[in-house]
């Protein structure tokens, strides 16, 4: 295993490991917990994560099952693929659920270890890459889901993980994206985003004379500064809640800041 899948895979495993952490001391409650995914418990995040990686195993997480039709928050091809394997579960006591996460991890770990750093892989995005390039993406999908399931039972905490880390290198190169196409900013545009607690980060983005949107080193003194949280950041790159529910502290532009919070969903 190279240096670099070695260090995405330990980042996958350590938030991995402390979501089963966590998920060890849940009570009945806890399990059926609503989360800020429409349709899914505490318990269905968990029977996720088991399910995806059943998957990269090439095991199938739902045999011979058949998905409802009255389930409202399945509304795209994504949410049809991911469903079965949760739904399946629901039926299954959340610690059964857990041990199961557990026993795939341990064996989806001894796997990694064999597997070619270039080995081909379909990502996430809808493109074919590398194996490494997948392994980003676990880390970041369970780092995500951690913080899902924290937020549900009230239990803050990794926030500051190396899965993070690996999030936000994904999805900053979305800024640009969202500034540009989506907020429609304007030629000379600068725009820059503060992010700060137990991840401190700071990214600025410049529309050019042409209309095109890049990260930049400085952004000028013209810039429209949006600063949050970094639990906001994630929660508004993520689709997870709308501007409105957070706190957001906003210098320039007021209504440009506005069109780029409503357009800040870049990960499912």
């Amino acid at each position: 295993m190279s240096e670099l899948m070695a260090g995405h895979v330990a980042a996958f495993e350590q938030t991995v490991r402390s979501t089963i952490g966590l998920a060890e001391a849940f009570g009945d409650g806890d399990w059926v917990q609503p989360t800020e995914l429409p349709g899914w418990t505490v318990k269905d995040i968990v029977s996720h994560l088991a399910s995806v990686e059943l998957l990269l195993l090439g095991e199938d997480p739902a045999p011979g099952h058949a998905l409802p039709d009255d389930l409202p928050h399945v509304r795209n091809d994504l949410g049809r693929l991911m469903e079965p394997g949760v739904d399946f579960r629901r039926g299954t006591p959340g610690p059964e659920v857990l041990a199961e996460l557990r026993d795939v991890l341990d064996r989806r770990l001894v796997k990694l270890e064999t597997t070619p750093p270039d080995e081909p892989a379909l990502l996430p995005i809808g493109r074919m890459g590398t194996y490494t390039e997948l392994m980003v993406f676990r880390a970041f999908d369970c780092w995500v889901h951690e913080q899902d399931i924290r937020r549900a039972v009230g239990c803050p905490g990794n926030l500051d993980a190396p899965a993070g880390e690996r999030m936000f290198a994904v999805v900053s190169q979305g800024l640009p994206m969202i500034v540009g196409k989506r907020a429609g900013a304007s030629a000379g545009t600068a725009v820059t985003f503060e992010i700060t607690g137990p991840v401190e980060i700071t990214k600025h983005v410049r529309v050019d004379g042409e209309g095109r949107a890049a990260l930049v080193d400085e952004p000028g003194a013209d810039a429209t500064v949006l600063r949050m949280d970094w639990e906001t950041f994630v929660r508004l790159v993520t689709g997870r809640c709308t501007a409105d529910a957070v706190t957001v502290e906003v210098s320039g532009d007021q209504e440009l800041a506005g069109r780029i919070l409503g357009a800040m969903a870049l990960a499912p």
